[in-house]
Order: C-alpha cells, then sequence, then structure tokens
C-alpha cells in the first residue's frame, strides 16, 4: 500500500511540474488579461490589415480598367464586364478575411466592454458571467458570421460603390458614340439597337448581355438592402467596420 501511494504521489508530482502555473492573485490575473488583450488585439489588427489590403486592391483594379476602358475608343467594354467579376473575387476574398477578423473583434470588444470599461466607469447593471463567452470561443473557435452576411456587410460598406462606377462607365461606353471604335462625331446613341450592338460580347448578342448585367446588379442591389442579423457589438455604438 505504502507503494502504491508513494507512485501515485510521484505521478500526480510529475503532473503538476508539466502543467503551467495558473495565476492566483488578482494582481496576476489583471496581468494576465493585459498580455491577453494585446495578443487578440495584434491579431486582429493584423486581419484588418489583410481586409484593408483587398479593398485597396479592387480600388486599384477599378481604377486602372477604367482608364483603359475610357481612354481609347479601341478599348472594348469588355474590360469593365472584366472589372465587374475581378472585384467580385476580391469581395469573396474579403468577405473570408472579415469572418476571421469578426473573430477576433469580438473577443476585444468584450474585453473593452466589460472589464476595461468597467473598471473605468463602474455600472450596476454588470454582467459578472462575461469571460464565458470568450472562454467557449478560445476552447472552440467558430465563425460568429455567415459567409453572405460578409459578404453583404463589405458590400455595403466599399464595393457597392465601385461596382456603381463600373456600371456607369459601362454605359457610358456603349452609349457613346466617340467611345467606339468607328469614333462617330454625335455624343449619344439615338437608338436602343445602337446600343444593344455595342453590348455585344463575341459571339453573344448585346441585349443577353444586357439582360445578364441587370440580373447581376439586381443581386448586388439584393446585397446592400439584405439585412443579416447583426451581432451584439453592432447593437452599440456606430463606429464599426
Amino acid at each position: 500500500m505504502a507503494t502504491e501511494l508513494t507512485t501515485s504521489h510521484l505521478i500526480d508530482g510529475a503532473t503538476d511540474q508539466k502543467r503551467p502555473p495558473m495565476p492566483s492573485t488578482p494582481g496576476e490575473i489583471t496581468n494576465t488579461l493585459s498580455h491577453y488583450y494585446r495578443g487578440e488585439l495584434g491579431r486582429m489588427t493584423s486581419w484588418r490589415d489583410r481586409i484593408d489590403r483587398t479593398s485597396n486592391w479592387a480600388i486599384t483594379v477599378v481604377a486602372a480598367l477604367l482608364s483603359v476602358s475610357l481612354s481609347s475608343p479601341t478599348s472594348h467594354h469588355g474590360v469593365l464586364l472584366f472589372g465587374m467579376m475581378l472585384i467580385s473575387l476580391l469581395l469573396m476574398i474579403e468577405a473570408r478575411r472579415y469572418r476571421f477578423f469578426d473573430i477576433y473583434r469580438a473577443r476585444v470588444r468584450q474585453l473593452e466592454r466589460s472589464y476595461f470599461a468597467q473598471i473605468l466607469a463602474p455600472e450596476a447593471e454588470f454582467n459578472p458571467d462575461w469571460a464565458l463567452s470568450i472562454a467557449k470561443s478560445l476552447r472552440a473557435p467558430r465563425f460568429l458570421l455567415g459567409y453572405f452576411d460578409a459578404m453583404g456587410r463589405r458590400l455595403r460598406r466599399n464595393y457597392c460603390w465601385m461596382y456603381v462606377i463600373l456600371l456607369l462607365a459601362w454605359i457610358l461606353k456603349i452609349s457613346t458614340p466617340k467611345l467606339q471604335s468607328e469614333g462617330a462625331p454625335q455624343e449619344l446613341a439615338h437608338s436602343w439597337s445602337y446600343v444593344a450592338d455595342n453590348a455585344a460580347l463575341g459571339p453573344i448578342p448585346g441585349w443577353p448581355v444586357i439582360a445578364i448585367v441587370a440580373v447581376f446588379y439586381a443581386a448586388i442591389l439584393y446585397g446592400v438592402l439584405r439585412r443579416g442579423p447583426d451581432d451584439s457589438d453592432f447593437t452599440r455604438g456606430e463606429a464599426h467596420v
């Protein structure tokens, strides 16, 4: 029996040596939370930088394609359609990045709202279980926002204006004779058939191309107007991404 107790004690001691020491005093807990907050803030900032980088790429692409398409009558309007497809790809990439950013942003906001704000200005309505949601997220990280909700959010913030600019440039390109290869002297087209002829894309006639663009922009409009369920952070204050 003594041998078994000694063996059990040695095993427990070895296990305790492998475990990292847990903070036990209020000062140690505060120090741990400060370092944790700094780490989460760094991860959130890193993903925010990736989001901004994708938006900058999209703006650069739009500016470059506008310059190419509208600078010369020989430039095809398909360049602008290609631009619509390209910023759609960038929007999908940015939506994926935004979902990761949203995880760390929610943790940081929970710490700021429930811990630091309570230190600076204590309120009577204080939720003592505020750390439970952070602990659950650390044990089993999961996305807080759906993919299409993230796309809609980024679409409303930035991308809707890029789509509008490309659409206006495309309409101007196919409806202005001076911007066509024949270089006609009149300012605007005098018939819808002329616009439809200019909208042709290779073997595809003009009217189907116009219909596809109209359906595409109807989907963009739906994404802008559709409001998904916002999390608690979006119901508190106006400064959000």
